[in-house]
């Protein structure tokens, strides 16, 4: 069961309650450079984004936002440290959301001043602890960067906001490993009811931080847990916006696209359906269409799981059988297997255009 929280909003973008989970990314480009940070911004709202964020790092970035909010279709999250001014500046260039923790800010006045912009334009505020950044206090009390002591870095910036009277809080917890990121977040959602962006922080390269991601994000989504989460990559973040999709349809939480079945192969396998299925995830990934394909390699779950499928192919001795909708189609030579299933899953989703079923 999903762990009940309050709905905020982002722009059009309606983030905890029974809303769906919601991906995001972070641009790497410079903020400062507007053409470059939107041809991503582009890239990345084609893979599925639905909330992009920009570091903030000065004033010239901060007034470059006005210019690449208006060039974007998704909302638009200011990253803030430290500078209140920065914050001002990015809600006077109509950014939907900060992040931004206002226990770093300063001065009581200088949050005051923040927070009423925001009040003024109903822009939320995300509280984003991280373990490598913790207050000194906390790391003297618990001697590291526990989950205990990120929860109680939250609640602290989060009393301070409440407080102000403004419950338009997002709050996330990130630690660059598995275990402490899983615990912090299942220690706050048992105190709290905001809504909770959720990721593995520094997880790695795209290879090894995608296993990570995947890990983490999986068991606190299983729990329930999360309504809103960005996989952290080194890499293109084009690949963190398809692998959050990806976690997100193997719990059955959200449809984009297919969803891919293949069997690992064996020795009784008689096709080469190792470059078969290859072939048909590369050509069939932009698929507009939540169709589960399967590309299966010999008798035994072969059948059965393409059956199963709304499309699928079971191989048999240099050729293989196509399934659409648990029917056979026909008989198809290995060569064509990757045409045929190709052809059929776009001949399915012309025909579902059509009826509009």
């Amino acid at each position: 069961m999903r762990h009940k929280t309050r709905q905020i909003k982002l722009g059009d973008v309606v983030i905890g309650g029974d809303a769906p989970v919601t991906v995001q990314s972070m641009c790497n480009t410079d903020t400062r450079d507007v053409k470059a940070t939107l041809t991503q911004i582009e890239q990345l709202q084609e893979a599925g984004c639905e909330i992009i964020r920009c570091a903030v790092p000065d004033r010239q970035a901060a007034e470059a936002l006005k210019e690449i909010r208006h060039g974007i279709a998704i909302p638009l999250v200011a990253d803030i440290h430290f500078d209140y001014r920065l914050a001002l500046i990015a809600l006077e260039g109509g950014v939907d959301g900060l992040r931004l923790n206002p226990g770093n800010i300063g001065e009581r006045w200088k949050i005051e001043e923040v927070v009423q912009a925001c009040r003024e334009r109903a822009v939320p505020i995300r509280i984003g602890v991280n373990g490598g950044s913790l207050e000194k206090d906390l790391l003297v009390k618990y001697g590291r960067p526990t989950a205990e002591a990120m929860a109680e870095s939250a609640l602290g910036h989060i009393r301070i906001l409440e407080e102000l009277n403004y419950p338009e809080i997002k709050v996330s917890l990130k630690a660059s490993d598995i275990h402490r990121t899983v615990e912090a977040y299942r220690l706050l959602a048992g105190q709290v009811d905001y809504p909770l962006h959720i990721g593995v922080t520094e997880a790695g390269t795209t290879w090894s931080g995608t296993i990570k991601s995947a890990v983490g994000l999986g068991a606190l989504l299983y729990d329930g847990i999360g309504d809103t989460l960005r996989v952290s990559l080194t890499g293109d973040p084009v690949e963190e916006v398809k692998v959050g999709w990806e976690i997100l349809k193997s719990l059955g939480l959200r449809e984009r696209g297919p969803v891919f079945v293949s069997c690992p192969t064996c020795g009784r396998c008689e096709v080469e359906l190792i470059a078969i299925a290859e072939e048909v995830e590369r050509r069939l990934h932009d698929l507009p269409r939540a169709l589960t394909i399967a590309v299966m390699g010999c008798v035994v779950n072969g059948p059965g799981e393409a059956r199963e499928a709304d499309l699928g192919i079971a191989g048999g001795k240099g050729q293989g059988l196509l399934f659409s909708r648990g029917e056979v189609v026909r008989k198809v030579p290995q060569a064509e297997l990757a045409d045929a299933l190709v052809e059929e899953a776009w001949k399915m989703v012309k025909a579902t255009d059509r009826t509009g079923s």
